[in-house]
Formats: structure tokens, sequence, C-alpha cells
């Protein structure tokens, strides 16, 4: 029972590691995910009778890795005895080295940086990160991306071939090269943990496991390779993080930042991304996530909605739409304006961005129109605002909010 309870253990803290280092020393994706079950099940045989090892993860790269030569031999896939021979020859053994967990981890950082391989397309990226790195079931994943599990199979597998036919190479880029493929690194996380935060549709409010799994890649990129950026986005995440209790009722409805109970919120996850927002201010290189990590950590401080430093909030995003100027951010910005200087000088704002094609048809432009309508007392426009988010709006528990503001206004 005690070798059982070590093998379960291993699998769900190490699994996805071990199979990250078998990628790298079998060179193939579906190769290392049989000599990862193959291994396992021979963990289960042999554990209880021989003992836990010493390294249990290093074990398994140890085993599955001699499995799979011999089902390449076996099946025909090296030429000779020999070309077997140079296979098993090409890297140290894993159970020889019981002291470097660390080499797992950074087999985990090589397998990040290839599913986001800049040759993918970004929905690619997104579909192989969180299957071969998460290791998250092809259904959730599909539930997430809201396209059919047959059809996000497909993508995974295309992105496979595509990985082995161009020989993208399985490693951390160069110095030279970081800089270049980072962000599309720290994007794709950012939106893993956004469709985990706050999913783009469906009936779900949130889905912890997504927004886990990029906080859990975030950590893992952080003690790598702590850069910055890197940095912030950590930092952005923990603070966002932090409200997640607070941001949903009982009955999973949704429940904006003004209204939280933020007695609710996580005190320790704050301290850490407030901890880690000033690590990245202090290194000089501030980029967007550690800009929005700022305005978390502004919200963070705040004891209740009316003690918002609204001033603040500003500032950081005037300076954050110098770094990365976006409809979104801007709208973000005026929202905050209408909080410091009152709702008519936000809806003047709102109002030039709502014309904008990228925000044509973006349903919480309408909803934030709606909100200063309400709160400058012009509650028709308010309704017309709230009805058009509704159009627009395909996530069940926004929706619904909408409407529950909707229903809440009272006669002009």
């Amino acid at each position: 029972m005690a070798a059982r309870t070590a093998l379960e253990e291993c699998y769900r803290r190490d699994g996805r590691k071990v199979f990250a280092t078998l990628i790298r020393l079998l060179g193939d994706f579906d190769a290392a995910e049989e000599a990862l079950h193959d291994a396992v099940r021979i963990a289960a045989d042999r554990w209880p009778a021989e003992g836990v090892p010493r390294n249990p993860a290093a074990w398994l790269v140890s085993v599955g890795r001699f499995r799979a030569i011999d089902r390449m031999r076996r099946d025909g896939r090296f030429v000779s005895i020999e070309d077997v021979a140079d296979a098993v020859e090409a890297a140290p053994d894993p159970a020889a080295q019981p002291d470097e967990p660390e080499l797992l981890e950074d087999d985990q950082l090589r397998l990040i940086f290839t599913c986001c391989h800049p040759s993918l397309a970004e929905e690619a990226q997104i579909a192989l990160t969180l299957r071969e790195v998460c290791g998250l079931p092809t259904e959730a994943i599909a539930r997430a991306v809201l396209v059919k599990p047959a059809a996000l199979a497909q993508r995974i597998v295309r992105a496979k071939s595509k990985i082995r036919d161009a020989r993208i190479p399985y490693h951390v880029p160069e110095a030279d090269e970081l800089a270049r493929r980072l962000p599309s690194v720290l994007r794709v996380v950012y939106l893993i943990f956004n469709e985990g935060y706050a999913p783009s549709s469906g009936e779900r409010s949130t889905d912890v496991a997504l927004s886990q799994e990029a906080i859990r890649l975030a950590r893992l990129l952080q003690t790598l390779l702590p850069e910055p950026d890197v940095t912030g986005l950590l930092a952005l995440m923990l603070l966002q993080e932090s409200r997640r209790v607070a941001r949903e009722s009982a009955d999973g409805e949704f429940i904006s930042l003004e209204e939280q109970d933020r007695a609710l919120w996580d005190r320790a996850a704050i301290a850490e991304g407030q901890a880690l927002t000033e690590q990245a201010l202090r290194s000089g290189r501030i980029g967007s996530y550690t800009l929005q990590a700022a305005i978390a950590a502004v919200h963070a401080d705040a004891r209740c909605w009316a003690e918002t430093d609204w001033a603040q909030i500003v500032g950081l995003y005037d300076a954050l739409l110098r770094i990365e100027p976006s409809p979104v951010i801007a709208l973000n910005r005026a929202v905050a304006v209408a909080m410091r200087d009152g709702p008519a000088a936000g809806l003047v704002l709102v109002d030039d961005l709502l014309h904008l094609p990228e925000l044509a048809q973006y349903a919480p432009g309408y909803a934030a129109r709606a909100d200063l309508c309400r709160r400058a007392a012009q509650f028709d426009a308010a309704r017309d605002a709230y009805r058009r988010a509704l159009a627009l709006s395909e996530q069940g528990p926004a929706r619904r909010y909408f409407q529950l503001q909707l229903d809440r206004l009272p006669a002009d």
C-alpha cells in the first residue's frame, strides 16, 4: 500500500517532468507517452516487492527510456543493434544522478519553449502546452478553448508532426534569441490563466485547473528564468487569483470587484504577488505584465472599493498605454478616469473607444458604458448598453450578471 501511494504521489507531482525528460531522450512525443505508461506499470509491479527507489522520478525516466528503446528495436525502428547501443549511450542515465532533480525541471522548460515555437499557430501553442506540459485531458482542453475534442486532437497531432518534420529544436533558446521568443511563451501562459480565471463562454464562471496550471508554469519559468517579465506575470496572476473565492457566489454567479467581500481575498497570495511586483519594478526593465500587476496591487491595498487610489491607477494605465497601446487597456483606463473624475468624464472616453472597430462587438465595453450611465443616472442609456452587452456575451454568468443589473435599474 505504501509503495502504491508513493507511486501515485510521484506521478501526480512529477509525471509531466518525467514525460518532458523522456521527450528529450527519445525525440518523440508519442514514444515518450508510451514509455511513461510502461514505466508506471512496471513500477506498480516492482515497487511493492523491491521498495520505493531513492529518486522515484529518475527511476521512471530510466526504466521508461530503456523500455522505449526495446520497443523501437522490436518494431524495427532502428537499423541495427549498433544504433540501439548509440541511442542508449547518447545521454546519461537519470537514475545515476539522483541528486539532480533540476534536470527534470530544465526539461519542462525546454518543452514549454518547444510547444510555444513561433512557427506554430497560437491556438496550436495553447493546445499543445495544455496537453503535453500540463497533462490536461483532450476533452477538458476542448471545453476550455471551445472546439470539439476530435478537432482539438487533430490540432495537437498536426502540431506534433510539424515539430518532428521541421526538426524544431528541443531546447531553451540562447540568450540572443530568448528575448524574441519569451513574449510568446508568456502570452500563451497568460491566455491559459485568463481562460481559467474568466472563461470566454459557457456556463462556468471559473476553471480552477486551468488557472492553477498557468500559475504553476509561471513559477517554473520564474525559478529557472527569473526575467522581470516572468516575475511580473507571476505577480499579476497571483494577485488576480487571490480574488477568486470572492468573485463568485455560492451558486457560481459572478460578483463584481466593487461588490466583493474583501475579507475573502487570499492575503498570502496578495503578499507574494506584491513582493514580486516590487521586485520586477526595482529591476528597471518594466514591462506590460509588471504594470498590470502594479494596478492589481493597488486594488489589493484598498480595504474597500471607496478607498481605491484611482489617481495612482490612472497613472499606471498611462504608463501601460505607452508600452502597449491597446483599445482594451484604454477602455480600462477610461473606467479608472470615471472613478477618479466622475462618470461623465469616463463616458466621453468610453464612447470614443466604442466607435473603434476592435471594440464594436466587445461586450465588456458596453457593460462599462452601462455601468457609467447608471452612475450618471442616465437609466435609459444604461438599459440600452446592458442589452447590447447581453447580446454580445457568450458567457453564462456574465449574461446573468448583465440581466441582474438591467433588472435593478429604476425608471428614468
